[in-house]
């Protein structure tokens, strides 16, 4: 999905996507690449990460099964 940097103000960037219908997002700066500046366009990339959402729910039914053992 591609974006444009509509302005920055302090620490936050404030990004217009480029869709039909364009949503406004606000991120942190350090979030950007480096150098980027107001009218810039960007890419942005949400990926959903299987491994880790795996190894994160095997974790959290450790700690469930570890209370449930506590009674």
């Amino acid at each position: 999905m591609k974006a444009t940097v509509d302005r920055i103000e302090g620490s936050i960037a404030v990004l217009i996507t480029r869709e039909d219908e364009p949503v406004r997002l606000n991120l942190p700066v350090t979030l950007l690449p480096p150098g980027t500046r107001e009218g810039d366009i960007v890419t942005l990339a949400i990926e959903r990460d299987e491994d880790a959402t795996r190894v994160a729910k095997e974790r959290v039914a450790g700690l469930i099964g570890k209370l449930g053992a506590r009674k």
